[in-house]
């Protein structure tokens, strides 16, 4: 980092500490100089685009995977900060593919992963939105797909 004063580039790191807004102070002393100057850091994000169905694009917002997780556990015997940690898990794996666009059917898979483990009749919820159900057969596939899995989960226990 360059000092402000005698435009060194040689400095150190005095004192680190994150601000409120995500960002981090950093104060320094230039090993020229001898000066002090502070410096902030803000982590760059990549800006991920989402692809809806219809082709339109438009900015990842994990407020609206919320959104859709809440819908589903209504009534459901979820707490707000497992719902938060889905949504914090399932953003940190998709900014984590470090890929600059990403389909709301994978955004979907990755949700529906997670709520299952949550609470199966929100899971089959969620489901039935995002999958779109034609008719009951479809529905009923799931369900029994559901059902063989928290079947072989009561045999080997």
């Amino acid at each position: 980092m360059r000092c402000r004063y005698c435009l060194s580039d040689d400095s150190r790191v005095v004192d680190s500490r994150p601000t409120e807004d995500g960002t981090i102070r950093r104060r320094r002393e230039c090993t020229n100089c001898g000066r002090r100057f502070t410096t902030y850091e803000k982590i760059e994000e990549i800006p991920i685009t989402v692809v809806k169905r219809d082709g339109a694009r438009q900015p990842f917002d994990s407020e609206k995977i919320l959104a859709g997780v809440r819908k589903a556990c209504e009534k459901r015997p979820v707490s707000s900060a497992d719902l938060n940690k889905l949504v914090d898990d399932v953003s940190r794996e998709i900014f984590n593919t470090l890929e600059q666009e990403i389909t709301t059917i994978q955004i979907g898979e990755l949700v529906m992963r997670r709520i299952k483990e949550l609470d199966e009749v929100a899971y089959v919820r969620f489901a039935s939105v995002y999958r779109s159900f034609k008719d009951i057969n479809t529905f009923m596939e799931e369900l029994k797909t559901l059902l063989g899995e928290s079947n072989e989960g009561l045999v080997n226990k």
